[in-house]
């Protein structure tokens, strides 16, 4: 098959995934209200699971289609720098000041997680690449490890956003007060869920299809597995973030963008991967991952740092109404680890 029609295979299966995230974030916005679960809970689990799902479709795909393990593992950790950029892009569009200053503190808790799921991945694929001592288990006991944590993350968001202690920025009492009278008042639960199931079903269909229009691509322009699975696929499979995330801040719903977007790297790192390593036969995953991915681990924890430290930081204005520090950095550091990834993948 020709370049051209695979790279138009690429477009199409990204096509698809764009149009049904579009309507992720509406339908998980009154799933929200209607279930009274709250936007940051809703983000962190429906839309995070919904637009991580390419990346779940292409791990397994890499693995069990194409024997390409270090593309599935790329695949997850470059996502999570993707994911992290994407916050920095929601910044240079929102105009109600730092974006970060409109979410409530259960994206930290969220953040905080996430890095201790990303260290566990890093430590994980370091220890591995020292010590062939468990070569022969099917599933490193790590990965089990951090699926653990991804479960009891998803405890500790849901009891630390209903216990009011989140302190929540937003003031979510206005979707609350007069459901009647809200725009997602005559809304049905029933049709949300549905929207949600159909889009959710879609996306992961073109993630597949988009896994093997990657490994194909791969071959024909001769790029090491890594660096795509880090960089090519890692961009079109998280483009449901990208595009369900300012879907969100379209209807003024920063704390469901910006706890998609964290919720989503817990997802890629707790159950993606334990999902790749369960798929892959030929003992553990992490036996068969680059050295790359720990420095991808490393900027990541470094980038949710950021961001935590943002929604910390309460009070700060916004020095210009095209840019925020945080911003700058999260772009800073996105654009430096593309750049290491490149050169060390050569």
């Amino acid at each position: 098959m020709s370049i051209f029609l695979l790279w138009l295979q690429l477009a199409g299966a990204t096509a698809v995934i764009l149009a049904s995230s579009n309507f992720l974030a509406k339908s998980a916005d009154v799933i929200a209200f209607k279930t009274g679960l709250g936007r940051a809970f809703i983000g962190v689990v429906l839309l995070a699971t919904a637009t991580s799902l390419p990346e779940l479709g292409t791990g397994i795909s890499a693995i069990v289609l194409f024997d390409e393990p270090d593309l599935a593992a790329g695949d997850a950790f470059g996502s999570n720098l993707f994911n992290l950029l994407i916050i920095g892009l929601l910044d240079l569009f929102w105009r109600n000041g730092p974006i970060l200053n409109s979410v409530g503190l259960t994206a930290a808790v969220v953040g905080a997680l996430g890095i201790a799921v990303i260290s566990l991945a890093a430590i994980a694929a370091v220890i591995h690449g020292l010590t062939p001592e468990m070569s022969t288990w099917h599933i490193s006991p790590v990965s089990v490890v951090m699926l653990v944590v991804f479960l009891l993350a998803m405890y500790l968001i849901y009891r630390f956003e209903h216990s009011g202690g989140q302190e929540s920025r937003v003031d979510e009492a206005d979707i609350q007060d007069d459901p009647e009278e809200h725009e997602y008042g005559s809304a049905s639960l029933y049709k949300a869920g549905l929207t949600y199931l159909i889009a959710a079903s879609l996306i992961v269909t073109a993630a597949i299809w988009l896994a093997s229009t990657g490994e194909k691509v791969t071959d024909e322009m001769g790029w090491e597995a890594s660096f795509v699975g880090t960089q090519f696929l890692a961009f079109s499979t998280s483009l449901p973030e990208l595009a369900a995330s300012f879907a969100a801040i379209r209807i003024n719903a920063p704390e469901l963008a910006i706890t998609g977007v964290l919720g989503s790297n817990l997802f890629n790192m707790g159950f993606i991967l334990f999902m790749d390593d369960l798929a892959l036969v030929d003992g553990p995953l992490w036996d068969h991952v680059s050295t790359i991915h720990p420095l991808t681990a490393l900027v990541a924890v470094l980038m949710t740092s950021v961001v935590i430290f943002a929604v910390l930081n309460r009070g700060r204005s916004r020095p210009s109404k095209y840019w925020t520090p945080e911003a700058l950095v999260l772009i800073g550091l996105y654009v430096a680890a593309s750049v290491l990834v490149f050169v060390l993948a050569d």
